[in-house]
């Protein structure tokens, strides 16, 4: 096997690793929802909607056959984020999953709610470290696959 496809194999992996915490952040929200009864905000349903988009176009990177299509999953991958306040529950609740899936997409707390952190963390303190810790990675890899490709 080359150096190139050493590093697009690679890069696959990771962007599967990327999808699973994705998909177990959105499991740990849903738990403290259901087991904690932490009701969530139009932020937190927000951040569930990215956190799925994040997971759906990593998988569809490591999906691709080759670096321009791991590329175009990562740049979607940072235009994934958004953020929102209590202003947006009308907005969020009217988004296509709120009437599909209401027990995990609809909006039911308010963003000024505090509840008891974890690990020394508010919640939106875990989220926005989550966010911060994808973006840089994604876009550190956009920066290293000219190198790979010339590898």
């Amino acid at each position: 096997m080359d150096k190139a496809s050493y590093y697009l194999r690679r890069e696959r992996h990771r962007l599967i690793i990327l999808a699973v915490v994705s998909l177990a952040l959105i499991g740990g929200a849903l738990y403290l929802q259901v087991f904690q009864h932490e009701d969530p905000c139009p932020l937190c349903i927000l951040q569930r909607y990215a956190y799925l988009l994040i997971a759906v176009f990593a998988l569809a990177g490591a999906a691709a056959r080759g670096w321009r299509g791991v590329r175009i999953a990562e740049v979607l991958i940072l235009l994934a984020f958004g953020c929102g306040f209590d202003a947006l529950e009308p907005v969020v609740d009217s988004l296509p999953l709120a009437k599909l899936l209401p027990s995990v997409f609809k909006v039911s707390g308010l963003c000024e709610t505090l509840y008891p952190p974890i690990f020394g963390l508010l919640l939106p303190q875990w989220a926005l470290l989550g966010f911060v810790l994808i973006f840089v990675l994604i876009a550190r890899s956009l920066a290293r696959h000219g190198q790979y490709q010339r590898a």
